[in-house]
């Protein structure tokens, strides 16, 4: 009998930087001689995360139109599709960021139904520290409504392991006060403070990793009405734009302007980003920007350092927001670009909604 998959799932709040964290993984797994696969996850098609892992070599499935608790077969169907081609030593998952009941709709589901075929790593859940420093200390409102915040916390309770992340944005100061909040409030858990953008402290985590997740006696309680509205409070945005320029422009400008101008669209109406993430190419050539709060910069996450006179954009937009104003929000932007830029911008396509009501395929209550 073959060696059991490994399974990591990684779970945190939409722009915590769990793709980032993921992609560093999976090329340590690879620098062993592992087969790394990666199931990405969203409510619809044209997610910006799968194009980035696929452009830096990785397998990639993507399991679109719902989360993984509400569509447990597509996740399992996603990973039986890697082992068709080639079967994995590791499988590394990243659910959609607004999802929490995790251990109850996944991981124990999988271990009733698939046994040995898989030995599952403890559950890391990473924290965002832009919304984290404002919800964990209580003191005014972390962007989000009270309904919204339920979720990120839940996904911090259901936690063995909370990542504090993008430690190189945050003085030590900070750091130690999420630690803090965290181990108060969150007792019993293990902290790793990290940066999935440099990699400093990925050791610390990829020990840990290394480790069989524990055994649950209980799984937590979760109102699932609360939860359905505060996922139904975020407007869900996701576009493919063509863009052709008269003469090569930079890739990475494009990327970062369109995030800044976008940014500045939903200050004016105080629409708190949960995440707003672009990815512009062309041919090889890759940028990323990334929007995780309102109170924070534009960042480039991935710069290609390249020009290009014709490009493909891939919007997704997390935003507290009606969708149909989302809608209007995006394609003014981009008119508004097309025009001072002098820029032919083609909407090939666009999707927006309010994610539905969340209706596990399984759910194991101990």
């Amino acid at each position: 009998m073959p060696s059991p998959i490994r399974f990591i799932m990684i779970g945190g709040f939409l722009g915590a930087g769990k793709t980032t964290l993921i992609s560093q993984l999976a090329r340590r797994f690879q620098a062993e001689g592992k087969h790394v696969c990666v199931v990405t996850n969203d409510q619809a098609a044209g997610l910006v995360d799968t194009e980035l892992l696929r452009s830096q070599g990785l397998e990639v499935n993507e399991v679109a139109g719902s989360c993984f608790c509400c569509n447990f077969h597509g996740l399992t169907g996603a990973m039986e599709e890697f082992e068709s081609r080639q079967r994995p030593d590791v499988i590394l998952a990243e659910p959609v960021g607004s999802c929490t009941d995790l251990i109850a709709t996944i991981s124990l589901p999988m271990m009733e139904q698939m046994g040995e075929r898989f030995l599952h790593s403890p559950y890391a859940v990473v924290l965002k520290p832009s919304h984290g420093l404002k919800i964990l200390s209580g003191e005014g409102k972390g962007g989000f409504s009270q309904k919204a915040e339920y979720i990120f916390r839940k996904q911090l309770e259901e936690s063995e392991i909370i990542l504090i992340n993008r430690i190189d944005e945050l003085t030590a100061e900070q750091v130690a006060t999420l630690r803090e909040q965290l181990s108060e409030q969150y007792p019993g858990r293990q902290i790793i403070c990290l940066s999935a953008k440099t990699g400093e402290n990925l050791d610390a985590l990829w020990e840990t990793l290394a480790a069989e997740a524990s055994s649950r006696e209980a799984t937590m309680e979760v109102d699932y009405d609360v939860y359905a509205d505060g996922e139904a409070e975020l407007g869900w945005l996701n576009a493919t734009v063509s863009v052709t320029a008269a003469k090569a422009i930079s890739i990475d400008q494009l990327a970062q302007q369109l995030v800044d101008r976008l940014r500045q669209a939903m200050l004016r109406v105080q629409a708190e980003p949960a995440h707003l993430k672009i990815l512009c190419s062309s041919g090889s050539h890759v940028a990323v920007a990334n929007l995780v709060s309102s109170d924070t910069p534009t960042m480039l996450s991935i710069a290609s350092d390249a020009e290009a006179e014709s490009l493909s954009v891939i919007i997704n937009a997390r935003v507290c927001l009606d969708p149909e104003a989302l809608t209007g929000m995006v394609r003014d932007t981009l008119d508004a670009m097309a025009s001072d830029s002098g820029l032919t911008i083609q909407v090939d396509s666009i999707e927006s909604f309010r994610p539905g009501r969340p209706e596990p395929t399984f759910r194991v209550q101990q």
